[in-house]
């Protein structure tokens, strides 16, 4: 049975004076059922972070563009996005006064195979119905804390440097990635990419029951009604991309997988 992928993006500046997210989804340009989504968190002062999140998502067009299965696979694919994006934003320190870094991830779409990759600590939900299958695990210090089994999920909430990254795009080191993928994706799978503007204020559960009980475009504006109520006035740059696969009775289909 073909499946029917129900997409939606959204982003909020929060309470910054800039919205240095930036969030896509994209069709392939030939390949039936292929798409892209991609989302990334700049940083690096005033304007820099906007140029560096641009860059990623520039690349990850660019890239899947020219993508062809038969002769590159899917995690050749994205870490190719990933070391471009970081050698432009490299570059783009020589003709600027900032210092542009950004967090990355993207996810790539195929009939029976959906892949990812991340950087930092925007992250990637995969949910089945109201079930979390698997999350990106954040390249920062307080989940590098928590691996270590030196700090719980309460502590990490509120550590004073939770958002002190240890890998990004930009920086002087090449940065840390981690691929995942999904086979055989069915009816009822959700994937959630987003910046730590949204996550940071809920549990993985409640995201999972949100996404998988409302449409998208109807669970992206909970979501981000509720993290602004949240942050109380305090909130940073918000961006998501949900992607839900449904059956035929259910789509309100934008592309079919076959």
């Amino acid at each position: 049975m073909p499946l029917f992928v129900e997409t939606c993006v959204a982003r909020h500046a929060g309470d910054r004076h800039e919205q240095q997210d930036r969030a896509a989804v994209f069709a392939h340009p030939s390949q039936r059922g292929a798409m892209m989504a991609v989302l990334a968190d700049g940083m690096g002062g005033h304007s820099g972070g906007a140029l560096a999140a641009e860059e990623v998502v520039l690349q990850a067009k660019r890239s899947f563009a020219t993508y062809a299965p038969e002769r590159e696979t899917p995690a050749q694919l994205l870490e190719g996005i990933i070391g471009e994006a970081h050698q432009s934003i490299r570059t783009a320190r020589f003709a600027t006064d900032q210092e542009p870094h950004s967090t990355a991830v993207a996810l790539v779409l195929q009939p029976n195979r959906i892949s990812w990759i991340h950087c930092g600590d925007s992250r990637l939900y995969h949910f089945r119905d109201s079930r979390t299958v698997s999350r990106s695990q954040d390249h920062s210090l307080v989940a590098e804390l928590q691996r270590r089994g030196r700090l719980d999920e309460a502590g990490a909430r509120f550590h004073p440097r939770r958002h002190v990254l240890l890998s990004c795009l930009g920086s002087e080191h090449p940065p840390q990635t981690e691929l995942g993928a999904a086979v055989r994706p069915t009816a009822g799978d959700c994937f959630l990419l987003c910046s730590d503007g949204l996550w940071a204020h809920f549990p993985d559960e409640e995201l999972a029951q949100t996404v998988a009980s409302l449409p998208a475009r109807a669970a992206a504006e909970k979501l981000v009604n509720s993290a602004r109520k949240r942050a109380a006035g305090a909130g940073d740059n918000i961006s998501l991309v949900i992607i839900r696969l449904n059956d035929a009775e259910t789509a309100g289909a934008a592309r079919t997988l076959s």
